[in-house]
């Protein structure tokens, strides 16, 4: 499927990628962990989506996630 001739797969690594450079930008840093998360569950779906699926993309993602949400719900 495909939305001004780029496919939907590829929009969803930009949106994680385009989230993930956001995070960066914040003062907070439980904001920037939250935000971060959410550029970590796009890749991780976006490593899904792949043909064929990314291991090391979702595996990787999937840590930091995990890593952002013990820090950000510590506090």
């Amino acid at each position: 499927m495909m939305f001004l001739g780029i496919e939907i797969v590829e929009w969803l690594g930009y949106a994680a990628m385009a989230t993930v450079l956001v995070s960066f930008l914040m003062k907070s840093i439980t904001k920037l962990r939250l935000v971060n998360a959410v550029g970590c569950l796009l890749f991780i779906l976006y490593g899904f989506y792949l043909e064929p699926i990314s291991k090391p993309i979702i595996i990787t993602n999937a840590a930091i996630l995990v890593i952002n949400l013990y820090h950000a719900l510590k506090k």
